[in-house]
């Protein structure tokens, strides 16, 4: 690690290199220069203890897809879905790029470790970074420092991460992973996922990749748990893209008739798990990271009281509105919008601006143990057994909010034609369909193909094999209006999943899957009646023959790697969409 740590400051010729060791005496220095150094602004401290406010630059607020590549030895290895470059040609392109980028910068060494220590799936990485903004987020995100490099004695590998801002210019920006080399050089980015090369870069690309050689699954889903009123716990993981509720659900705040009679939620992550089969043949999750990095519009008291709790103190926002007392706002916060304020980038701005005072990717980010819901096997590192694993997306039309696989096999199928509409948290347009198996398009680190056929051969050493389902929050009426009032409420559709689960519940079989009679989800102090639930639940087919097409045309993408479970699983679809 020392060589290799050298050899790159010869690369990018930093002024100084600053080995980082994770105390909090260094987290506070390291505060106080980011201060100095205008890369964070101080906040209210009053009202928002800990808390601090970093404005990126405006052509680096999300996730460049097109950017990120692929680099392994041959196309065909990357597959379809990911963009792909050659390692030679990567390695040279960066080097020049790296060259001297970080004159009159410090070198941060981050040493990380991404799961818990002593667990059999944690993994150590180091970045080199000339990021502050990166080095303090890495701290909450990761366990940084000496727990990293003790973890490393006992190895003989570790994930090399090399990172630079470089002049922010994005037409020459690059997250490129070298699966092979277990490598991760990022350049002209400094977003969260782009530049916190612990996140989705090593847990998700780097770490599908990893666990498709080792036997286990690197997954983009929250880990929640469910207890009922008789005391049962069930643990449940969940398959959302980005900016799709995935959050919010694993922070799930019970309806007040839920929580009185005895129902409690508790989270132990909300955006990546990693998932293997244990002696016992049960499938087992775990959060391999230990903060949270979420979007922040449309979060308050009402869609997450939780995590208003958790970016309350010691946090770090990101893109927001700075009020003029030195707190922060967004679009969706509690309350009137401010009389004025300063937006994302600094400008001043009223409600009468033609433009969001925050971006509508904004994030906080802030430790797990912020979290007042936080389940207390957080730390476990044997994780916890799954009982279901629910896949969704943002559909207005088409898919109902409710369906279960009929089987495991139909369950891979339902993730890997997971549809779900764009939004802000990656650039480009938003609200158009797009195909994210498991909502893994942008994270998938090898051939999407040979991803499915993982997901299947994973489930001959499981017994039992968690249930699957799919579920669609945000379908809309003729009139734009949402049909299922979601946040809270869904509890009654996971109390529904529960008894499934339980097999204390029956269901009707339709062409899509096994979905509820509309008599057993509870809708007792809802403003909803059986008629706006059965629409909510409706199947139109011939949108669904429109729909089960265009999942055909996606998986054709895979060519040979196509699994044949899956070709057959299209084709009693069609079949079942077809019959009377």
């Amino acid at each position: 690690m020392r060589r290799w740590v050298e050899e790159n400051a010869a690369l990018c010729q930093p002024q100084a290199v600053h080995w980082c060791d994770g105390t909090e005496a260094e987290f506070q220095t390291l505060t106080q220069r980011a201060i100095a150094e205008g890369v964070l602004i101080g906040l209210n401290q009053k009202e928002l203890p800990g808390c601090f406010l970093h404005r990126s630059q405006a052509n680096d607020t999300a996730r460049t897809e097109h950017c990120t590549y692929i680099c392994t030895s041959t196309q065909e290895m990357a597959g379809p879905t990911n963009n792909w470059m050659d390692p030679e040609k990567a390695y040279s392109l960066l080097r020049t790029h790296f060259s001297a980028s970080m004159r009159q910068r410090t070198m941060y060494v981050v040493p990380f470790l991404m799961g818990h220590p002593g667990s059999p799936l944690a993994k150590v990485g180091v970045e080199l970074t000339d990021s502050l903004y990166v080095v303090l987020n890495m701290r909450i995100m990761t366990r940084m420092g000496h727990v990293a490099l003790q973890e490393l004695r006992g190895r003989n590998t570790f994930t090399r991460c090399l990172h630079s801002v470089g002049n922010y210019d994005p037409q020459h920006r690059y997250i490129c992973h070298f699966p092979q080399d277990n490598t991760i050089w990022s350049y002209g980015s400094g977003y969260g996922g782009n530049a916190l090369l612990g996140k989705k870069c090593l847990a998700l690309r780097i770490g599908s990749f990893l666990g498709q050689q080792e036997g286990w699954l690197a997954e983009h889903m929250l880990i929640m748990a469910i207890t009922d009123p008789k005391g049962a716990i069930t643990y449940l993981t969940g398959a959302f893209p980005s900016a799709c509720g995935k959050t919010n659900l694993a922070m799930l705040e019970p309806p007040a008739q839920f929580k009185k009679a005895g129902w409690k939620v508790t989270t132990l992550g909300d955006d990546i798990a990693w998932m293997y089969v244990d002696k016992e043949r049960r499938l087992r999750a775990l959060n391999p990271e230990s903060g949270y990095f979420g979007v922040v519009p449309g979060t308050n008291r009402k869609t997450n009281p939780n995590a208003m709790e958790i970016l309350s103190h010691d946090s770090i926002f990101t893109n927001v509105a700075l009020l003029p007392d030195g707190q922060v706002w967004w679009e969706g916060k509690d309350g009137i919008p401010p009389a004025a304020c300063l937006d994302w980038m600094g400008k001043p701005w009223t409600p009468q601006s033609n433009r969001k005072a925050a971006h509508p990717n904004s994030r906080f980010t802030a430790p797990l143990t912020h979290n007042p819901a936080l389940n207390e096997r957080w730390n476990d590192p044997a994780g916890v057994a799954v009982s279901a694993i629910i896949l969704g997306g943002r559909r207005s039309q088409t898919v109902p909010l409710i369906v279960e696989a009929f089987d495991w096999r139909h369950g891979v199928y339902l993730g890997a034609t997971l549809g779900s509409e764009t939004t802000a948290a990656a650039a480009g347009q938003v609200g158009l369909v797009r195909r994210d198996p498991m909502a893994m398009l942008p994270f998938c680190g090898y051939h999407m193909g040979r991803y499915f056929a993982h997901w299947l051969n994973i489930s001959d050493r499981m017994h039992p094999e968690p249930r699957i389902f799919f579920v669609n929050w945000f379908r809309r009426d003729e009139n734009g209006k949402f049909l299922w009032p979601g946040f809270g409420e869904n509890l009654r559709i996971l109390e529904w999943i529960l008894k499934r689960c339980k097999k204390a519940v029956q269901a009707r079989r339709t062409p899509l899957g096994w979905m509820p009679y509309p008599e057993d989800i509870d809708l007792q102090g809802l403003e909803m009646n059986r008629a706006e639930l059965e629409k909510a639940l409706s199947i139109n087919k011939e949108e669904w023959i429109e729909e089960a097409l265009a999942q055909g045309e996606f998986l054709n993408q895979m060519g040979n790697e196509l699994p044949a479970e899956l070709k057959q699983q299209h084709e009693e679809l069609l079949h079942r969409l077809h019959s009377p």
